[in-house]
C-alpha cells in the first residue's frame, strides 16, 4: 500500500540495494578514470595579439568552403565547449560539412588587461582577426557564428563594419536584456557596476560561476551530484561528467573595464532595444547589420530566455533573416546528440544557399 508520498517500503528497499550496488561498483570504476581532456580536433595557431590567439580547425578532410567561418564565444567561459569531445563537438560536425572552422580564445586576462575596454574586444580583437582571414583567404568578407555574448559582440561588429561580414550567425545570443524571464537582467540592473568594478579591478572568475550556479541552485549545487551516483559504474559516463566540469570551472576572470561597459549598455540600458551603446566612440545601429543573418536559440535556455534571442528579428535591418529554433539549454544546443545530427547541418545549409 502507498503512503501519501507515494512511496513503498518495497520500493525504498530496491532504492537502497540499487545505491549500494552503485556506491560498490564506484569502488573499481573510479581508480580506472583517466584524467579528462578537451578538443576532438586539432587545431593551430594562426594569428595573435597578445593574449588572443585566432586557431584554424584542422579536420580531416580539407575543407571545400571558399569563405571562412569565425567563431566568436564569450568572455566568460573557454571556447572549448564548441569543440568539447569527439561525439560532442560543433566545430567537428561543422569540418565534416567542409566548413573552414576558425575561432578566437580570449585566454585568461590578469591585472594588465584591467583598462581592456569593448573597444579593443572588438575593433581590435575581432576586426584583427577578421583582417587576418580576409587576407589569407583572398575573400572581402568572412562568415561569422558569435556565441552567447560572443553574438552580441558579433552584432555589434558587424554593424560597425557591414562591409567585412558576409553572413551572421547568432547562436543564443542575448538582444532584448529585458525580457520578464531574463533573471541575469533582473540581477544586474540595479547594480552599482561602478563602485563593483571599482572595488575588484578585474571580475574574479568563482564570483561569476557563483552567480550561474545560483540561477538554477538546487539543479546545479545538488542534483546533478546525486545524480552521479547513477552512473559509477559507467566508466566513459563519469569522465563525460567530468569533461563538463572542467569547462564549467575553467573559467577566465574579466577585464573591468569591457565588464562595465557591457553592464551598463547591455544589460541595464538594454542598448540593442532602446539605443545608446557605444564603441570606441561609434553608436551601434543593428539597422547597420544588412547582411544575411541566422538566429539560433534554444527553447529551454535559462541564460538566453527565447524572447531575448527572438527580439533580433525586429531590429536588424536585413531583408534576408531566418530563425531556427532547438529543443535543449544553452549548453545542450552544443554538445547534445540531438544537436550534433541537426546545428552542424542547418548551419552548412543555410551559408551554401549564400556561398555567391
Amino acid at each position: 500500500m502507498n503512503g501519501p508520498l507515494n512511496f513503498t517500503a518495497e520500493a525504498l528497499a530496491q532504492e537502497a540495494t540499487t545505491l549500494v550496488q552503485k556506491l560498490s561498483a564506484g569502488l573499481h570504476t573510479l581508480p580506472e578514470v583517466d584524467d579528462v581532456h578537451y578538443g576532438a580536433t586539432q587545431k593551430q595557431e594562426v594569428w595573435r595579439d597578445g593574449k588572443v590567439v585566432l586557431y584554424r580547425f584542422v579536420g580531416e578532410k580539407a575543407p571545400t568552403a571558399k569563405v571562412p567561418l569565425l567563431i566568436v564565444y564569450a568572455l566568460v567561459n573557454r571556447p572549448y565547449m564548441v569543440n568539447l569531445q569527439h561525439d560532442r563537438s560543433l566545430v567537428k560536425g561543422l569540418l565534416a560539412q567542409g566548413e573552414d572552422v576558425y575561432v578566437i580564445d580570449w585566454g585568461y586576462p590578469d591585472r594588465s588587461d584591467r583598462f581592456l575596454e569593448l573597444d579593443d574586444y572588438i575593433n581590435r580583437f575581432i576586426d584583427g582577426a577578421v583582417d587576418h582571414l580576409r587576407d589569407s583567404s583572398g575573400r572581402d568578407a568572412v562568415n561569422v557564428l558569435g556565441i552567447c555574448q560572443g553574438g552580441a559582440f558579433s552584432l555589434c561588429y558587424a554593424s560597425l563594419h557591414p562591409e567585412k561580414v558576409k553572413n551572421l550567425i547568432t547562436m543564443v545570443t542575448p538582444v532584448d536584456f529585458h525580457t520578464p524571464d531574463n533573471m541575469l537582467s533582473h540581477w544586474t540592473r540595479e547594480l552599482d557596476v561602478d563602485l563593483f568594478v571599482d572595488a575588484l579591478g578585474n571580475v574574479p572568475a568563482d564570483m561569476m560561476n557563483a552567480c550561474y550556479l545560483m540561477l538554477k541552485p538546487f539543479r546545479l549545487n545538488l542534483q546533478k551530484y546525486v545524480g552521479l551516483m547513477d552512473i559509477l559504474d559507467d566508466k566513459r559516463a563519469i569522465e563525460d561528467f567530468l569533461r563538463m566540469e572542467k569547462w564549467i570551472f575553467d573559467s577566465p576572470d574579466l577585464a573591468g573595464e569591457a565588464f562595465r561597459q557591457f553592464i551598463k549598455q547591455f544589460y541595464q540600458r538594454n542598448g540593442f532595444i532602446k539605443g545608446g551603446i557605444e564603441i570606441g566612440g561609434e553608436t551601434v545601429n543593428l539597422g547597420f547589420v544588412d547582411m544575411p543573418v541566422l538566429n539560433i536559440y534554444a527553447e529551454q535556455d535559462h541564460l538566453v530566455p527565447p524572447d531575448a534571442s527572438r527580439a533580433l528579428k525586429d531590429v536588424v535591418g536585413t531583408a534576408d533573416y531566418t530563425e531556427l529554433s532547438f529543443k535543449g539549454g544553452h549548453i545542450g544546443i552544443y554538445v547534445s546528440s540531438r544537436a550534433q545530427r541537426e546545428v552542424p547541418t542547418a548551419i552548412h545549409h543555410w551559408l551554401g544557399q549564400r556561398a555567391r
